[in-house]
C-alpha cells in the first residue's frame, strides 16, 4: 500500500553551461532531496556519456564512461548528442508484507537524459539517474526504434572510477565457486582482478561505498573487472556461446547502484535497492508469511541421516512426524524435509535429471505427513534440490507446485548444488536470471513462497514478488559440517551485514548448539552459543532456522531466545559496528512492541557500551539477556551462558562483555504495570 505524500513532475531541465577547452560544454547536476549526493553528467568532446558522483562535498566517483557495444552492430559508446532532458522529484512511502523494516521511504530526484547519435544510424539511448540521500542508481534504456531491434550486447562500459586506491571487502568470480560461497577478504582495489557484487568500500576520505545493482530481469549479472588506475568496469556474466545478452527494443537494463555512508551501518540499512524495484506484483499477499523452522537437514550433513534411501534414510514419515512434534511443542511453523522425493540415489550430483517432484520415496507418505502437521498448526516445507538441471526442473514446476498447493505445502527450499546450470551456463547469467524469475513467478501463482539455494545475487527483486523469501548465496552454517577449511571464521558473520546482506535476506540457519561432533575435515562451529542466539538479529531472514538437531535443545533455557525471537520487523537499527570486528543491531517486532539486540564479535573478546535510546521513551523494559558466560569461549569452551534479568529504558546502557567468538541477545520487554 501507498501513501503518496508529494510528487512533483518537471518536464524541462535547466543544464548548467561551463566552458571546456575553448568549447561550450553542457553540464547536468541534480542534487538528493537532502543535498548530500550530487550527481553531474555530461558528454565528452567524443560525445561519450560520462558521469561522476559525489557525498557530501567528497569525490566518490570520478569521470567514468558509459555505454555498450553489440555483437553484429556498431557499439553505442560515443558520438552522442542530447536531445533533451527530464527531471522529477518523489516522496512516497510504501509497505512491505515482511522485511527489516515496515515502511519504507522513497525519496529521490531523477534526471532523464535522452541521447542520440549524431551521425550514423542515429539510434537513441535513455540513460535514467536516480539520486537518493543514501546513494545512485542509474540504468539503460533502448526505445522501440526503426536502426535498432533485436541485439546481441557484447559489452557494457560502464565504469565506477574511484580516486584512490580505496580498501575493499570482495569475493571474487567463478573462481572458486559460481554461487558466491566465498570468504570476503579486505585488499586494496589495485590487489584485486575481477569481482562480484555487492562489493563494499572504504575511501580513504572516511566514507563507506558499495557497488551493486537493483532489479536484474532478463539481464546478466554484472560482475566488476580492474581496469587501469582505480577503476573498474561492468563486466557481464555471458552465455555459454559468449553472448552477454540477447534483447530486443525497447528494453532497459538493471539499476546500476552505489551506495554511500558515513559509517558501515548506513550501508547495512540503506532502502536504495529496494526503491528501485517495481512494487509488488502480488495482489493477495496474505499467504506470504514469515516463519521459523526445524528441519531434516543438519542431520545428513553429520552423516547421521542419508538424502538417500537406505538404512538411515532421514526423510522417512517416522522421523519427519517426529520433528513436526518437536516444532508444534516449541512454536515452530515448520518443518523442512529434504532426501524425501526419487533421484537422491548414487551421485546425484552428477546429473540432476533423475530428480522427480512429484514422486517421494516409499518410505515418505507426503499425504499423511501434511496431514498430520496441519492437525498441530505445522507445515511441511518442501524441498527441490536441482542439482543445476534448470531446465528438466522447469519442466516439472507446474505438477510440483500443484502437488504442494494440493497438500498444504506453501514455501519450497530450491537448490542448484552443480558449477553450472544445464551443464553450461553460469547461475548469474541471463540464462540463471530467467530461469530464477521463472521459478518464483510460478510459484507465486501456485502460492507458494520461495527460499533459494544456490542462487543468482538478490537484487531487491522481493519487493515486487515478495514469496522470494530468502536466499543463500554465501557461506552459511553447512560449512561448519563439512568445509575442508575448518569451517566459517569467527570474523564471517561480523562482516556479511556489510557486504553480503546487502543483497537481501540470507538463510544463514543459525542456532546451534552442540559442538562435540567429529567430521572428516575437523570443521566445526568457530562461535559460542549465546553468539548463535545473536546471529537471528545480526542477520536477516523472514526464514529463520533452528539448524541443530532437536535432542541438542533439550534442556537448555537459552533455547528460549530462539523461540522468542521474531522474523519480521517493524523497524531496524544499527547501532555499532567495525566491520569483520564486531556488529550490534536492534530491530523492534512488527507485532508486538518488544525490541531484540544481537551483538557478535570476531575472535577477540569484547567490551562493549550499548546506550538504548532506541527504545520508547518513559517506558520501562524488561531486558532478557543471554550473553557468554564464565570462561567461554569459541575454541575451549563455547557452551557457557549466562541468563540474566533486568529493568531497563531508554537512558540506560548496557555493557557487554563479548568473549572470543561470542555474542549476547537481548529481548526487550515493554513493563506496562
Amino acid at each position: 500500500m501507498k501513501n503518496k505524500l508529494f510528487r512533483l513532475c518537471l518536464t524541462a531541465f535547466a543544464s548548467v553551461m561551463v566552458l571546456s577547452c575553448g568549447t561550450e560544454e553542457k553540464v547536468y547536476t541534480i542534487s538528493s532531496p537532502g543535498n548530500t549526493n550530487e550527481l553531474v553528467f555530461k558528454l565528452t568532446e567524443k560525445g561519450e556519456p560520462q558521469y561522476s558522483f559525489s557525498s557530501n562535498g567528497k569525490t566518490v566517483i570520478e569521470p567514468s564512461l558509459m555505454g555498450f557495444e553489440f555483437q553484429e552492430a556498431n557499439k553505442m559508446t560515443d558520438g552522442f548528442e542530447v536531445v533533451n532532458t527530464e527531471e522529477k522529484s518523489v516522496d512516497e512511502n510504501w509497505d512491505q508484507p515482511w522485511g527489516e523494516f515496515k515502511t519504507v521511504r522513497d525519496n529521490h530526484k531523477e534526471l532523464v537524459v535522452h541521447l542520440k547519435e549524431s551521425k550514423g544510424d542515429g539510434r537513441l539511448m535513455d540513460i535514467i539517474f536516480r539520486v537518493f540521500d543514501d546513494g545512485l542508481g542509474f540504468r539503460y534504456y533502448f526505445p522501440e526504434q526503426p536502426n535498432m531491434g533485436e541485439v546481441k550486447i557484447a559489452d557494457e562500459v560502464t565504469q565506477f572510477t574511484f580516486p584512490f586506491d580505496n580498501d575493499v571487502w570482495w569475493i571474487p568470480v567463478h573462481s572458486e565457486n559460481s554461487y558466491y560461497e566465498s570468504f570476503y577478504r579486505k585488499t586494496p582495489i589495485s590487489k584485486t582482478d575481477t569481482i562480484n557484487t555487492p562489493a563494499t568500500f572504504e575511501t580513504k576520505d572516511s566514507l563507506f561505498v558499495a557497488i551493486h545493482e537493483a532489479n536484474l530481469t532478463d539481464f546478466a549479472s554484472m560482475t566488476l573487472l580492474k581496469t587501469n588506475g582505480n577503476s573498474y568496469k561492468s563486466d557481464l556474466v555471458p552465455w555459454a556461446d559468449g553472448v552477454k545478452v540477447y534483447a530486443k527494443t525497447p528494453f532497459q537494463t538493471p539499476w546500476r547502484t552505489v551506495m554511500v555512508g558515513i559509517k558501515a551501518g548506513d550501508l547495512a540499512m540503506s532502502t536504495l535497492t529496494l526503491n528501485l524495484n517495481e512494487p509488488c506484483k502480488i495482489e493477495d499477499t496474505s499467504w506470504i508469511t514469515p516463519m521459523k523452522y526445524v528441519g531434516i537437514w543438519w542431520g545428513m550433513h553429520l552423516d547421521k541421516y542419508t538424502w538417500g534411501q537406505g538404512e538411515i534414510h532421514g526423510a522417512t514419515t517416522e522421523n519427519t512426524k517426529k520433528y513436526i512434534d518437536f516444532a508444534a511443542a516449541n512454536g515452530f511453523d515448520g518443518v523442512l524435509v529434504e532426501g524425501w522425493n526419487e533421484g537422491w540415489d548414487g551421485d546425484w550430483t552428477a546429473d540432476g535429471t533423475a530428480f522427480s517432484f512429484v514422486k517421494p520415496y516409499p518410505d515418505f507418505d507426503l499425504e499423511e505427513i501434511t496431514r498430520y502437521a496441519a492437525a498441530k498448526n505445522v507445515r511441511l516445507i518442501g524441498h527441490h534440490e536441482t542439482a543445476g538441471a534448470a531446465s528438466h526442473y522447469e519442466s516439472q514446476l507446474e505438477d510440483a507446485y500443484s502437488l504442494y498447493n494440493k497438500v498444504g505445502v506453501n514455501s519450497v527450499k530450491t537448490g542448484y548444488v552443480n558449477k553450472y546450470l544445464d551443464k553450461k551456463e553460469w547461475h548469474d547469467s541471463q540464462f540463471g536470471v530467467r530461469h530464477y524469475r521463472k521459478v518464483i513467478e510460478t510459484a507465486a501463482k501456485h502460492h507458494i513462497m520461495i527460499d533459494n539455494h544456490e542462487p543468482v545475487k538478490g537484487t531487491g527483486l522481493w519487493r515486487t514478488y515478495p514469496n522470494l523469501m530468502a536466499q543463500e548465496g554465501a557461506r552459511g552454517q553447512e560449512y561448519n559440517a563439512w568445509s575442508a577449511d575448518g569451517g566459517n571464521t569467527p570474523e564471517h558473520t561480523t562482516i556479511m551485514p556489510f557486504t553480503r546482506m546487502l543483497a537481501g535476506p540470507f538463510d544463514f540457519t543459525p542456532g546451534n548448539f552442540n559442538f562435540d561432533y567429529e567430521t572428516p575435515n575437523k570443521a566445526m562451529v568457530q562461535t559460542t552459543v549465546a553468539k548463535q542466539l545473536a546471529l537471528y538479529v545480526v542477520l536477516f531472514s523472514p526464514l529463520q532456522m533452528a539448524s541443530d538437531l532437536p535432542e541438542n535443545y533439550k534442556g537448555r533455557a537459552e533455547f528460549q531466545f530462539i523461540k522468542d525471537v521474531p522474523c519480521n520487523w517493524e523497524e531496524s537499527k544499527v547501532l555499532d559496528s567495525k566491520i569483520g570486528e564486531y556488529v550490534t543491531i536492534a530491530r523492534k517486532d512488527r507485532n508486538s512492541e518488544e525490541w531484540f539486540l544481537g551483538s557478535i564479535t570476531n575472535s577477540d573478546a569484547r567490551k562493549i557500551a550499548v546506550p538504548l535510546n532506541f527504545l520508547k521513551q518513559g517506558v520501562p523494559y524488561k531486558a532478557e539477556i543471554y550473553r557468554d558466560g564464565e570462561g567461554a569461549d569459541y575454541k575451549e569452551n563455547p557452551y557457557p551462558v549466562s541468563i540474566d534479568v533486568m529493568t531497563v529504558n531508554s537512558t540506560s546502557v548496557l555493557d557487554l562483555n563479548l568473549a572470543p567468538g561470542g555474542g549476547t541477545a537481548v529481548r526487550f520487554i515493554p513493563i506496562t504495570n
